[in-house]
């Protein structure tokens, strides 16, 4: 069958493995995803079965809404908190109030540095692999755009926060720079996507229901129009 399966990915394996595991279990010909999320982020995971594969780029669509941590004080070389830390500084109470000002400075067209560790190529060479050898890649600052930040939940120096934005950015680069303007650092932990596209968190499948029970993905599979 032709159509759109809506995952719920765990963290831990990368967009690719849940790919191989959907195809497998599914028998499907073709799989494809319609945006990666890092192994360690959860959330939804849009992929494309068989003949659906052929409009993967019409059905991907480009607002995304993320929530994540922001983790102040702390600096790593990932930009999350998988990575090595680089530096630890204390974040003083006073920069509360700063935090909602800065924000405000992020919202809209913007540029952003992507992180080192992503699977964007430089010379040739996926920039993750080049950071693991000790390299910098120097990946230049690319066009975003996010359309809103607020703040949900967490307790200083720990907050979370909600991100609706387009295509190309990465949460992990929001905390790290957010970190930077308030001088004090930070990374990124526990993120999840809620959205891609017009695919929401409600209409997605875990992959422990998918492999307890092989055959729901039929009832979850999303048929195409036309």
């Amino acid at each position: 069958m032709d159509g759109i399966l809506i995952i719920d990915k765990p963290a831990g394996p990368t967009s690719h493995d849940v790919v191989q595991i959907v195809k497998r279990l599914t028998g499907a010909n073709k799989v494809g995803h319609l945006g990666t999320l890092d192994p360690a982020a959860t959330g939804v995971l849009p992929l494309v079965l068989n003949g659906a594969t052929k409009r993967a780029a019409e059905l991907a669509g480009i607002e995304k809404v993320y929530e994540f941590d922001l983790c102040l004080g702390v600096t790593t070389d990932s930009d999350d908190d998988t990575g090595k830390v680089l530096e630890e500084q204390s974040v003083s109470n006073d920069l509360q109030s700063t935090l909602k000002v800065e924000l405000e400075e992020f919202i809209g067209n913007i540029l952003q540095r992507p992180p080192q560790f992503s699977a964007i190529k430089v010379g040739g060479k996926r920039a993750y692999k080049s950071a693991r050898k000790g390299f910098d890649p120097r990946l230049e600052p690319r066009p975003i755009h996010i359309d809103s930040i607020e703040i949900v939940g967490g307790k200083w120096p720990r907050l979370r926060l909600r991100v609706e934005c387009r295509s190309g950015t990465y949460v992990r680069s929001l905390a790290r720079d957010i970190g930077e303007k308030l001088g004090c650092g930070g990374h990124a932990a526990e993120i999840r996507r809620f959205r891609s596209g017009k695919w929401r968190i409600e209409d997605a499948v875990s992959l422990d229901a998918l492999q307890e029970k092989p055959a729901c993905w039929k009832d979850a599979l999303i048929l195409l129009d036309g």
